[in-house]
């Protein structure tokens, strides 16, 4: 395929009409001309080089997945050409595979176009840092984050000829128009995309670029106009499917509420995070996940899932914060954490997490649990359970919190004289008013103990806090009838559980789990033995004596292949296994562990899921 000639849109600066745009910002080095090109097409921009004065493309920076901006990268890569993409949308490059693989298509309500994807993967050099500037080929490129058109796609800001050029991928194609309404339709009933491309519009209109380069459409002179006029329609879009108006601009420019004068709501965070104001001008936040939210588009992939910093500003415009100095995590689930490794790279946030969150949080692949992040969230400070730790003009408490999950904390602080107490998602509901009764969060694969509620309950009480602020409901106001219904409602859960299971005769706990090994995903090298450790916990009262066989693919080796060690009455031992892995590479390798204590044959209790690479 080819392209149109090329087009100089300022000096120094090429479009060519492919099956998108792609455009080509010039370099001039010592040694002659190079270029970046900004999405790839077909890859038709190489034979147009001399057309455009340009030795070679050292890299292509890509706005978003979909084939109509990539389909040419295998081109690009043989040429030798640097691939950067966005961070949300990287799997869709170079593990694309996996999406062909495992994508659902019976029965299918994911309506986002994740399939308008490449046909096979490709090599990927980098993600783009968003909210930062990077240089590519001698050229100095500024990343935004602006998506609506797909859940990653990102714009770039390029000084060039004296103006701000923005390369805004397919985000608007012309003054108030999108080229595909189908694209942002990320669910099966909701309009999550719709209304991001209005926040996007709000942000991008925010920077005061001079040019609009889409990859469809003519280049737009006047930005304010376009995105304005696109920003109206689209909100009457989002309006027109909803059953109550969505006031989009009041949540961009201060999505915050007072619950005292030093202490904030962000009502625009899917799982409610809040902000510590220090007389500083710092702050600090407490949860941090999807950031200014318009609902979670279908399917549970990382390119379904967007981290961004869109509230901050409104942060330092309207309440005068400085800095965002630390953020505190209540628990690991994706809906509070997500956004924290962006705030650490972008705002040089510390994030601090209680002793029993922080494991979690820092190693996700070993724990077989619900709602982890993907990546890894580094913790900078381990605060040890019952301490009191100082941050400003505060000290604050850390109080372990089991119940909604095993692996959380609550954190007591003294706000302008009140006595608050933050706690995650223990509760759902604290803010309805009139309301008989608490529901009580808890999920089984989180690790809930039967008595978990019933210590929250009494933990409440010595705290005795004027408010409690939680994960996705209302500030909670406390008197002691809310106290006192709250320990009647642990007693109940104990009591339910005690009727359902057979607790006094063989304690399986809540959950039923008593083998688990850890870790529970790994990537091993083929030859090479990987370590395994299955904790067991005995059920009985007596001591028992535990047996655990692995069951390894034919060929694969295990060291033992039988292990036994003795378990106290209702203790917990640890059993120590090498496995090591023989064959061709493979994905989601199951390796089962099983297990007997005592006279009680669990079988095949337990598992890992592994990944062999070639050594």
């Amino acid at each position: 395929m080819s392209g149109t000639a090329p087009t100089e849109v300022v000096p120094g600066v090429f479009r060519v009409a492919d099956t998108c745009h792609v455009y080509v910002v010039v370099a001039e080095h010592g040694s002659g001309r190079t270029g970046i090109a900004i999405d790839f097409g077909s890859g038709a921009v190489l034979d147009e080089l001399d057309a455009m004065g340009v030795d070679r493309i050292t890299d292509v920076l890509l706005t978003h997945h979909h084939r109509d901006q990539a389909q040419g990268l295998p081109r690009a890569v043989a040429a030798g050409i640097r691939v950067h993409v966005p961070p949300v949308e990287r799997d869709l490059f170079d593990r694309v595979d996996e999406m062909w693989r495992t994508r659902p298509l019976d029965n299918d309500y994911n309506l986002r176009q994740d399939r308008f994807s490449l046909l096979a993967p490709v090599p990927v050099d980098s993600v783009v840092p968003e909210y930062r500037t990077a240089s590519y080929g001698g050229v100095d490129v500024e990343v935004l984050p602006t998506p609506g058109h797909t859940v990653g796609s990102v714009t770039y800001l390029v000084r060039a000829a004296g103006l701000v050029l923005a390369f805004s991928g397919d985000l608007v194609y012309a003054p108030g128009k999108v080229w595909s309404l189908a694209a942002s339709q990320w669910s099966y009933t909701d309009t999550e995309g719709p209304a991001m491309t209005v926040l996007s519009a709000y942000l991008l209109t925010d920077r005061g670029v001079d040019l609009l380069l889409p990859s469809h459409g003519d280049v737009m002179d006047d930005p304010r106009h376009a995105l304005g006029l696109l920003a109206t329609r689209m909100r009457a879009y989002v309006d027109s499917r909803r059953p109550l108006p969505w006031d989009l601009r009041t949540r961009w420019e201060d999505p915050y509420l007072r619950v005292t004068e030093h202490l904030l709501l962000n009502t625009s965070s899917l799982a409610c995070s809040y902000v510590l104001l220090s007389r500083s001008g710092a702050a600090l936040l407490i949860d941090y996940g999807y950031d200014m939210t318009t609902g979670l588009p279908a399917g549970y992939d990382r390119a379904s899932r967007r981290p961004w910093l869109a509230s901050l500003p409104a942060l330092r415009r309207t309440y005068g914060v400085g800095a965002v100095e630390v953020v505190l995590a209540t628990h690991y689930h994706d809906d509070h954490v997500a956004g924290m490794n962006l705030l650490r790279d972008v705002e040089g946030t510390q994030v601090w997490a209680a002793a029993n969150v922080a494991p979690v949080l820092e190693s996700p692949a070993e724990h077989d649990l619900p709602c982890l992040w993907f990546d890894p969230v580094p913790v900078d400070r381990v605060l040890p359970l019952g301490a009191t730790v100082s941050w400003r003009e505060y000290e604050i408490t850390v109080h372990e919190l089991p119940g909604h999950t095993l692996f959380a904390a609550a954190f007591e602080v003294v706000v302008d004289g009140t006595r608050v107490l933050v706690t995650g998602d223990q509760q759902d509901g604290l803010g309805i008013p009139g309301r008989r009764r608490e529901v009580l969060n808890y999920q089984y694969r989180n690790r809930f103990r039967v008595g978990d509620y019933r210590d929250s309950a009494r933990l409440y009480r010595e705290v005795a806090p004027g408010v409690m602020v939680s994960g996705h409901w209302e500030p909670r106001w406390v008197d002691d009838p809310y106290l006192e219904m709250l320990a009647a409602q642990g007693e109940e859960v104990v009591r339910v559980h005690r009727d359902l299971l057979p607790l006094d005769e063989l304690d399986l706990g809540a959950d039923g789990v008593l083998a688990r090994a850890t870790p529970y995903r790994a990537r091993l090298v083929a030859g090479e033995p990987s370590d395994f450790t299955v904790q067991v916990r005995n059920p009985f009262a007596g001591p028992r004596p535990a047996v655990v066989r692995t069951v390894v693919p034919g060929g694969w080796r295990c060291e033992p292949r039988v292990a036994t060690t003795e378990v106290a009455g209702g203790g917990v031992a640890d059993v120590h296994v090498s496995v090591t892995a023989c064959g061709p590479a493979r994905r989601r390798v199951p390796v089962a562990f099983d297990v007997s204590i005592g006279e009680l044959r669990l079988g095949q209790h337990a598992e890992a899921v592994l990944e062999v690479v070639d050594a």
